[in-house]
C-alpha cells in the first residue's frame, strides 16, 4: 500500500516511480478520490459539531417551555442526522474505492533498479562456481528421477493431475536432507529463528503480504473461505500485523519450511517438464523485519544466506538484479538467484530475495515504536527463498551426476542421508 501524504506532497515523483513499472500515471485519479473523501468527511464533522450545538440549544428551549423553539430545534437536528449519515456513505465510498486503487498499484522501484520491461534488462551483479565439464552427456533430472525409479509424475498424474510429483526412497529423502540442512544453516549460523507455521490462511493475510485482490487466481482456495499460503512468506510477516512493537524487537529474522500452493495461472506451456513449475513444492522461506534504514543491508545480508546454501552445496551459481518490469508486485528492490542446469545448458532461479519498504507493513498496520518515542512508523518486511527444496534437489541431481545415472551427495549433506555418498538404483 502507498502513502498517500506522499502521493499528495509529490504527486510527479509518484507517477514517475510508476512509469518506470510502465504504468500510466494514476496520482490525479487518486488525489480526486482523496479530495471527495476528505470533503465527506470534512462535511460529516461540520454536522456532527452542529448537531451537538442544537442538542444543547434544544435543552435550553425545553427548560424554558419554548415549544416553538423546541421544534424547530429538532427538525434542525432531524435533517443534520440525514446529512451525517448521506456524508458518512459518501465518504465510506470514496474511502473504499481510494483503498481499492492503491491496492491494485505495485511498489515503486528503488532508485538503483535498472529500468526494463522484463527480464532482458536485468544485470548481473556477482557469480560464483564453474560449470561442470562433463565427459557424457548429462541427462537431465526427469531422466535421472526415472531410470532411479524414485521420480513418479505418472502416479502423481493420476490422482491428481499435471504439475505434481511422487517422490521415493533417496529422492524423498534427498529432499528431507535438503530442508534440513537449510534449516540447520539459517538457524545455526545466519541467525534465523525457525517457525511452523499455519498453511491456510485467511483473506486479509493475504491481502497484507499483496497476493490480494490482484493475484488472487495464482492462489488455492478451500470452499469454507481459505487459502492455501502459496509461500511461507505470507504467514510469517503477518505475524506482525495489526500491532505496535518495541525497537529492541528488530531485525526479526524467521525462517520456516513448508509446502507451497500455487495455481500457476497463466503458465501454460511454460516448465511443463519436470520439477521445476509445480502446483504444490516445498521451500525454506527468510523473512526479516526491520527498521526502515537497516532494510537495504539486511537484503544485501539476506541474499548472502541465500548463496551461502548454494555454495555449500556446490552448485554454481549468478545473482542477478531484476529490472523494474521483472519484480514482483510487492517489491522495491529484488536479487535472484540462479543456479547453472547442465541439461538446459542454462541458469534457472532458485531463490528470490525482496526488499518490500513499508508497502506490506501499511497493508497489515505492522508498525514499531521508538525508544523515547510517542510516534509510531511502519515497519520493512523483506523475504526471500532459502532456498526452494525442489530446484535446489533437480540441481543437486544435475550438477553432481555420474556417467551411470548415480548422484554423487554433496559432503554437507551426508550426515543428513545416513552417511550415503552415492545415491543409485
Amino acid at each position: 500500500m502507498h502513502d498517500i501524504r506522499l502521493i499528495r506532497d509529490n504527486p510527479e515523483a509518484f507517477d514517475a516511480g510508476l512509469a518506470r513499472r510502465f504504468l500510466p500515471p494514476q496520482a490525479d485519479e487518486i488525489l480526486r478520490l482523496d479530495r471527495k473523501r476528505r470533503e465527506a468527511v470534512s462535511r460529516q464533522q461540520e454536522a456532527e459539531t452542529e448537531r451537538n450545538a442544537l442538542s444543547k440549544q434544544i435543552g435550553q428551549a425545553k427548560a424554558k417551555g419554548d415549544e416553538d423553539e423546541f421544534n424547530r430545534l429538532r427538525s434542525e437536528v432531524d435533517r443534520l442526522k440525514g446529512v451525517l449519515e448521506e456524508s458518512g456513505e459518501e465518504a465510506a465510498k470514496f474511502d473504499e474505492a481510494l483503498n481499492q486503487h492503491l491496492a491494485g498499484l505495485p511498489n515503486i522501484p528503488m532508485d538503483d533498479v535498472p529500468v526494463g520491461e522484463d527480464e532482458d534488462a536485468n544485470e548481473e551483479v556477482r557469480g560464483w562456481g564453474e560449470p561442470k565439464a562433463f565427459d557424457f552427456e548429462p541427462r537431465d533430472h526427469v531422466d535421472l528421477g526415472e531410470r532411479l525409479g524414485q521420480l513418479d509424475f505418472e502416479g502423481a498424474a493420476a490422482m491428481s493431475g499435471a504439475r505434481f510429483a511422487v517422490l521415493r526412497g533417496g529422492l524423498a529423502r534427498l529432499e528431507r536432507a535438503l530442508a534440513q540442512f537449510m534449516l540447520d544453516l539459517h538457524t545455526g549460523e545466519h541467525g534465523f529463528t525457525e517457525v511452523s507455521p499455519p498453511y491456510m490462511v485467511r483473506d486479509e493475510a493475504m491481502y497484507g503480504t499483496g497476493q490480494l485482490p490482484k493475484f488472487a487466481e495464482d492462489s488455492f482456495h478451500t470452499d469454507n473461505g481459505y487459502w492455501l499460503i502459496p509461500t511461507s512468506e505470507v504467514p510469517l510477516t503477518n505475524l506482525f500485523r495489526e500491532a505496535i512493537h518495541k525497537e529492541a524487537d528488530f531485525p526479526a529474522r524467521l525462517t520456516a519450511f513448508t509446502p507451497c500452493f500455487r495455481s500457476e495461472a497463466g503458465s501454460a506451456g511454460r516448465d511443463t517438464r519436470g520439477l521445476i513449475r509445480m502446483h504444490q513444492f516445498h521451500k525454506v522461506e527468510m523473512v526479516c523485519v526491520t527498521r526502515p534504514e537497516d532494510s537495504e543491508a539486511e537484503l544485501e545480508r539476506m541474499t548472502n544466506c541465500a548463496e551461502e546454501v548454494l555454495r555449500q552445496l556446490e552448485l554454481p551459481y549468478r545473482v542477478m538484479l531484476l529490472s523494474s518490469g521483472d519484480m514482483g508486485f510487492g517489491a522495491r528492490k529484488t536479487y535472484d538467484l540462479e543456479v547453472w542446469l547442465p541439461s538446459q545448458k542454462t541458469y534457472r532461479e532458485i531463490s528470490s530475495c525482496s526488499n518490500c519498504g513499508d508497502f506490506q507493513a501499511r497493508r497489515m498496520n505492522a508498525r514499531f515504536r521508538r525508544d523515547g518515542e510517542k510516534k509510531p512508523e511502519f515497519l520493512h518486511t523483506l523475504n526471500g527463498s532459502g532456498v526452494a527444496v525442489g530446484r535446489a534437489m533437480l540441481a543437486v541431481m544435475e550438477n553432481h551426476q555420474n556417467a551411470d545415472g548415480s548422484i554423487t551427495i554433496p559432503d554437507v549433506l551426508r550426515p543428513y542421508m545416513g552417511g550415503l555418498e552415492v545415491l543409485g538404483a
